[in-house]
């Protein structure tokens, strides 16, 4: 049984390492199309597609990035649980104010253009995502971190709340997959070397999703 459980936590430990690789490799790759291939990004700017690049980082790096790193925190880091337990509460609230950020840069851009909001799945699974996360967050605030219920409602509660962030964090990749999707198709890339960068970053977002729920399943058995 103890040789099993060590295995069970090397494979953790190995794909946790995994994950972080393809959440660092999706970011770089993301400020690359930003930066060299767009016009760059500037929340503030006069330059609607500076605006709009604001949207899809901080929706990569701000939403996905922190909330897989909050999972990974809280289930496959050893420390002491109080402190895996607070790290993963302040990394989801980085995430989400920071994806909070992320669609109010694409209010504003769909506003300077005069686009209708809300109009493609892509928005609706995104709207979707992060409302779920805020009332995911605040559950968890207030039944795990406050304690404002008792110990029998917390152990019933606990497995509902596993299972809550990790089909949250595949909706917030399935969001970022088909937001890629729609804006290749918008941009019409085909066989450019842009296209291949952007279907890239989807590849490495998908795989950070993917190692971070699987690195967080095998940890439940350590």
């Amino acid at each position: 049984m103890i040789t099993g459980r060590h295995e069970h936590y090397g494979s953790a430990s190995r794909l946790t390492v995994a994950a972080h690789l393809c959440g660092v490799l999706s970011i770089v790759l993301m400020l690359v199309w930003l930066l060299h291939y767009r016009e760059g990004m500037e929340f503030d700017s006069d330059n609607a597609l500076r605006v709009f690049n604001v949207h899809p980082f901080l929706m990569v790096f701000g939403f996905i990035f922190f909330s897989g790193e909050a999972m990974m925190a809280y289930k496959t880091v050893a420390a002491e649980w109080q402190v895996r337990k607070v790290t993963h509460m302040f990394l989801h609230i980085i995430a989400f104010i920071l994806g909070v950020v992320g669609l109010c840069a694409v209010f504003k851009f769909h506003n300077m253009q005069e686009i209708e909001d809300m109009n493609s799945l892509h928005s609706w699974i995104g709207i979707g995502t992060i409302s779920l996360f805020g009332c995911q967050w605040l559950l968890g605030l207030f039944t795990f971190m406050i304690g404002a219920t008792s110990r029998e409602a917390r152990s019933r509660m606990a497995p509902w709340h596993i299972t809550g962030g990790r089909i949250i964090l595949f909706m917030a990749v399935c969001t970022a997959l088909t937001g890629l999707m729609q804006k290749a198709v918008f941009l019409e890339l085909k066989h450019e070397r842009e296209a291949r960068l952007v279907n890239f970053i989807a590849v490495f977002i998908l795989l950070f999703g993917i190692f971070v729920d699987a690195s967080v399943s095998l940890a439940h058995y350590v």
